[in-house]
């Protein structure tokens, strides 16, 4: 039995960002179990939580009260700003709450202070409203503490006279200063001018227990500490939810106030409208809109069908085919009102198509389209390709159509704001998205507060797996060390306890990533909006799923990164094909069996490519092996959590090859009906789309009764499950197919169907995956290009591609302070030039100042001097031509760059005197425009070959380092091209890049420049390292223990230490990737000294009698190396003949590196041998 005494009207649940704890579900199921009849939700300043507020009280028998909580300014109260209290009394006055507040965020706010409604705001939308005073804090407290009869009287006189008998005096008694004060003048206000006194209780938590946690959520927000003097706790610890009995004790000296919460929710009765669906009215002039839809579907299809068959006879036979189809989908879509959003999407999409604007081919299932596909929404024909309209749209069960658009990612915005000015900008929006507390966010957040010392709260926060689904609850369950930290620490349990209470509450907002909503009026007549202090960039106060509650459609305006890289190829082909007067180029157009494209997919080359690069969706190419587009399709559909883990991979690879018989679907239970649906799949149920065409033949159903199907089979729901059962088996019999045969399918059907996926969707991010491969098979460097222009702020990325390109036999040149642009780009001989922009240290701002002075000021810069005198007029730092120096961006000038850079303050010096010169207009007395700069260019050094020999070593290593600090990786040369041949004897030709894709057991030899070496320790406080390789190829990352081999501190942390290591791989079927478990781990020189027999010397016999290099080489073995194990000798050669040893002294050295590079400074005049064990 339900208490009918009193009712709390102001609440401020999660969605209050700033001072609440209260989630919706918990404070609903409190408010049932204390048996109270109503609630009412008063959020500060927004309606964000309304509508899942009203769902779950209706549902729990509880009458939701819809209100705010305002700052009102009023130039009756002399500007003063005060609190107040909106109740939405009927439909009207929920109408205008939103319309309020719309307009309030639209006129802008102060960040400091928050939202401001003005006075006039109030009474332009005051129909429908009840207004609680705002207690202490609101404009008739405020005037009784500043005792001005005057200005209070006006006040009241106010309220009286624009909301008569709507307007309640607010009396709390929550432990504030001056309660017991206020509540004596506000009875003398009741009495005196016979308004209505109520009792609140702000709640802002549930249970009195919570009210340090409150504290620390205040603190959070605030971003302070609880021991911060700073910090200012306004609330007290009696804001929480109290039950009917305490609230009646605290005000039974005035009880009135108390029955009155139960006549203002009788005044309030609010509905929710909701069933409908409210789309914008696309312009048709004088033409009926079904019938202008019925026009564009039919135009469209027709120009479809001639690029589809180009021969009229062909196309005069499919004509009947397509058109029954399009017939079909029309009707439906006429039948379910939902023209006008075809129409909609149909204009923007066109309109970007117009603007040159990239467009995907579509998403999800409005690829099953054929409607779509008529009015170039989609790229897909779906009848090529099996798809059904009912998977998108369904008569009997009725939703609203959804179109997921892709962009390009740079230009997506340029839509949004067509659309905009096509409906009006108050009828568009972008919609609101809400960011919880997450489990190691929280405990960061709670941990800080409590002021806890960092390490502690990394340490815990560490142990929270790193998932965007994971909670505390799941992570205590799967981390037995965060169980005993918990159980044997105070300050940790206290920290997790705040933690488990504050995890999963609102903390943030966000805007949806494509959400975009358009009303056929103003979005404030269902929906509130927020925007900016500044009253730009809206947002919707509901979220997607409010949205579409209240009837308003939603469309998704995506951004996606592939296509600005194909729309940047594809300008990079006509730019080309303009130049050798080639057609013009469409990637629509290109061929989806091409040859080439296929061969790179099965190298597993696929960086960059669409959908199919991570390193297990390589590892599933490998096995797979697919040679048609339709096996892309499938690729796709295969690479998920659900087919891998099923075995169905395994089958469908299996009968794929012929290795396994293929069925439809299984050896024991088939049907020959069965093997036009299932033949592209091997007979395996690979999509949703089977499930429903295996009803449709085997049983008989409607294409909207196996649509049905198909959700009720996601559903898993037992009930709905046998009446289908019943249905299907029904259906079969009538077909003469056997109970026990169809029962069998039924369960293949419900088995496949958890792992089902949607084929509209995987055709159409499969197209997306053969366009991107097809581009990299055919115009490999326009690829490279634009992928790395796209991630040039991801170094890992940049050197991902630029192996890419090495495997690929491309050039990458190094950046050209004369010719590179900003983006990556393709010259005239097909080189890759590097882009500036991926230059680190640069900076954006930087790049535009060197390529407006260069490209639409002075030209090409003509020497190193001419850069810097013009460049330092334009303000541009020493840092700056450091950089431009250390990337080699300056290496067309001619100089070494190392000697360039030891010269860059001097050569500023002078540039800085030139440009003095030129300010104070004097002769240039001393010629600084020649001067001799050309004492650094290379062919003046070759008279003194011998000074730079001695230093090539040194140059070289300087210009690497540069090189990696500069660009990230090593560009123009690489350490260990040095030992290729060498280290290819020791791997057996296996690179870092073979090893991911291995499956083999056995032992594995690797070697590679170390590039980094990081080091940390397992729980069990096991030292482990992460050492990334790097072999000119590829890089990888190699794990692990110090205990499993004998490697030195100092080996390990040395960067540039070519190594060799010895192991074995293992297949990680978790990750779905190899895994190298290391052996053994030498430095190269250390392992050519264990390999090594010998090293023949061969000096050529036209230069014998010249005895320099024999005196350098033996000057070389007697001063500079180490006694060891390997022979050195050497021999005569003529032209086609080894000749005798030349001497019978044997030297045994420690062949390093450096003797070998040594040596190979004279490789014109010897041949080296090197002779190894076997």
């Amino acid at each position: 039995m339900r208490l009918n005494n009193f009712v709390h009207l102001r609440i401020h649940s999660d969605y209050s960002m700033m001072d609440s704890i209260v989630k919706l579900e918990k404070l609903i199921q409190y408010a049932k179990n204390m048996n109270m009849i109503s609630l009412g939700i008063t959020d500060v300043n927004n309606l964000h939580g309304i509508i899942k507020f009203y769902l779950l009280a209706r549902q729990a028998g509880i009458k939701p009260i819809i209100g705010v909580d305002i700052v009102i300014k009023s130039n009756i109260m002399n500007g003063m700003k005060c609190n107040l209290t909106l109740l939405a009394a009927d439909n009207y006055g929920y109408k205008n709450i939103m319309e309020l507040l719309s307009e309030s965020y639209k006129l802008g706010y102060d960040n400091k202070f928050g939202l401001t409604v003005e006075i006039d705001c109030l009474l332009k939308f005051k129909r429908g409203l009840l207004i609680l005073s705002g207690g202490i804090n609101g404009d008739v407290g405020q005037c009784i503490f500043k005792n001005n009869i005057n200005l209070l009287n006006r006040c009241i006189s106010f309220y009286k006279e624009n909301f008569p008998n709507k307007y309640y005096l607010e009396i709390s008694r929550i432990g504030m200063s001056r309660e017991e004060e206020y509540i004596k003048y506000i009875k003398y206000i009741s009495d005196t001018h016979s308004l209505p006194i109520v009792a609140t209780n702000e709640v802002l938590f549930l249970k009195k227990s919570d009210s340090y946690v409150h504290r620390i959520k205040v603190a959070i927000y605030k971003k302070k500490t609880i021991a911060d003097p700073k910090f200012i706790y306004k609330y007290t610890i009696n804001q929480y939810l109290k039950n009917q009995n305490e609230m009646i004790n605290i005000f039974h000296d005035y009880p009135e106030s108390v029955i009155n919460s139960l006549e203002i929710i009788k005044r309030c009765n609010v509905i929710i409208p909701s069933g409908s669906y409210f789309l914008p009215v696309f312009p048709t002039g004088l033409v009926d809109l079904y019938k202008f839809f019925i026009e564009k579907a039919s135009m469209g299809l027709e120009a479809r069908l001639i690029n589809i068959f180009p021969d009229p006879i062909d196309r005069k036979i499919k004509k009947k085919i397509y058109f029954s189809r399009l017939h079909h989908e029309l009707l439906i879509i006429k039948k379910m009102g939902f023209a006008g959003y075809f129409l909609i999407v149909m204009e923007f999409i066109r309109w970007a198509k117009s603007k040159h604007i990239p467009v995907g081919p579509g998403r999800g299932s409005g690829a099953g389209s054929l409607v779509s596909f008529a009015l170039n929404i989609t790229e897909i024909d779906p009848l090529q390709f099996n798809l059904l309209f009912e998977r998108f749209l369904n008569p009997n069960r009725i939703s609203l159509p959804d179109f997921d658009i892709d962009f390009c990612m740079d230009k997506r915005d340029l839509v949004i704001d067509h659309v905009m000015k096509k409906y009006g900008r108050d009828s568009v929006s972008q919609i609101i998205t809400f960011g919880t507390m997450a489990a190691k966010a929280v405990i960061r957040d709670v941990g800080r507060v409590l002021g806890y010392p960092y390490g502690l709260i990394n340490k815990i926060s560490k142990l929270i797996p790193l998932d965007p689904k994971m909670t505390l609850k799941k992570a205590f369950f799967m981390k037995k060390e965060l169980i005993d930290l918990y159980d044997h620490n105070d300050d940790i349990k206290l920290l997790i306890n705040i933690a488990k209470k504050l995890e999963g509450v609102i903390r943030n907002i966000g805007k949806h990533a494509g959400g975009v909503v358009i009303s056929p009026t103003k979005i404030s007549d269902f929906v509130p909006i927020l925007c900016d202090s500044k009253g730009k960039n809206q947002v919707t106060q509901f979220d997607k799923n409010d949205i579409e509650f209240v009837g308003l459609v939603k469309f998704d305006f995506l951004g996606l990164k592939t296509l600005t890289m194909i729309d940047m190829i594809v300008k990079m082909i006509n730019i080309k094909n303009i130049r050798f007067k080639k057609k013009k180029f469409f990637i629509n157009q290109i061929d989806l069996q091409d040859k080439k494209s296929f061969l790179l997919l099965n190298k597993f080359e696929t960086t960059s490519i669409f959908q199919l690069e991570s390193l297990g969706m390589k590892n599933l190419i490998k096995r797979l092996k697919p040679d048609s587009f339709e096996d892309i399709v499938s690729l796709v559909a295969l690479y998920r959590p659900g087919p891998l883990q099923s075995g169905m991979v395994d089958n469908f690879i299996n009968r794929k090859h012929g290795n396994e018989v293929i069925s439809y679907p299984d050896h024991k239970w088939q049907h020959e009906w069965l093997k036009p649906i299932l033949k592209s799949t091997y007979g395996i149920i690979l999509y949703q789309e089977q499930v429903m065409q295996i009803s449709q033949v085997l049983s008989n159903f409607t294409p909207s009764e196996a649509d049905i199907l198909r959700r009720a089979m996601a559903k898993k729901n037992p009930k709905e499950m046998l009446e289908q059962r019943k249905l299907f088996q029904s259906g079969a019999c009538k077909n003469s197919i056997s109970l026990r045969l169809s029962n069998k399918i039924f369960d293949l059907l419900e088995k496949f169907s958890a792992y089902g996926f949607n084929k509209s969707h995987s055709v159409t991010y499969a197209l997306l995956a053969f366009q991107t491969l097809w581009l990299k098979s055919n115009y490999s460097a326009e690829f490279i290009a634009s992928a790395m222009t796209l991630e040039m702020t991801r170094t890992n990325k940049i050197v991902n591609l630029f192996y890419d390109s090495r495997r690929m036999n491309l050039t990458i040149l190094s950046p050209n302070i004369n010719f590179s642009n900003y983006s990556f780009s393709v010259n005239e001989h097909g080189e890759i030039l590097y882009g500036l922009g991926a230059i680190k240290g640069l900076g954006k701002s930087s790049v535009d100042i060197i390529l407006h002075e260069r490209d639409q000021q002075g030209g090409l810069f003509s020497d190193f001097l001419d850069l810097c005198v013009r460049l330092l007029l334009k303000k541009v730092t020493n840092h700056i031509f450091e950089i431009l120096v250390m990337s080699g961006t300056c290496d067309c000038f001619n100089i070494c760059r190392v000697q360039l850079f030891n010269n860059i303050k001097d050569i500023i010096k002078i540039a800085k005197q030139k440009i003095l010169s030129i300010q104070t207009q004097q002769h240039d007395l001393f010629h600084l425009n020649h001067l001799n700069i050309q004492i650094f260019s290379k062919k003046n050094h070759q008279n003194n070959f011998e000074l730079l020999h001695e230093r090539f070593n040194n140059i070289i290593s300087t210009i690497l380092k540069w090189e990696r600090e500069t660009l990230g990786l090593y560009l123009t040369h690489h350490p260990i091209k040095n030992f290729v041949k060498e280290i290819e004897y020791y791997t057996a030709g296996v690179r870092l890049h073979d090893c991911l894709l291995k499956n083999m057991t056995d032992r594995i030899i690797i070697s590679g420049i170390i590039f980094s070496v990081k080091s940390s320790f397992t729980k069990n406080k096991n030292k482990f390292y992460i050492i990334t390789l790097d072999d000119s190829y590829s890089r990888l990352d190699i794990f692990f223990f110090n205990r499993s081999h004998h490697v030195t501190d100092k080996l390990s942390y040395q960067k540039n230490t070519i190594v060799v290591i010895i192991g074995n791989l293992s297949y990680d079927s978790f990750n779905n990737r190899s895994r190298l478990l290391v052996r053994r781990i030498y430095s190269l020189e250390e392992y050519r000294n264990i390999r090594m027999r010998s090293v023949k010397i061969y000096i050529k016999h036209d230069i014998i009698m010249n005895n320099q290099i024999f005196n350098k080489i033996y000057y070389y073995l007697s001063n500079k190396v180490y006694p060891g194990n390997v022979l050195i000798s050497f021999f005569l050669k003529k032209k086609h003949y080894f000749k005798h040893k030349l001497f019978d002294k044997i030297y045994r050295i420690y062949l390093d590196n450096d003797f070998l590079n040594y040596l190979k400074t004279f490789k014109k005049n010897i041949i080296i041998k090197l002779n190894f064990y076997k």
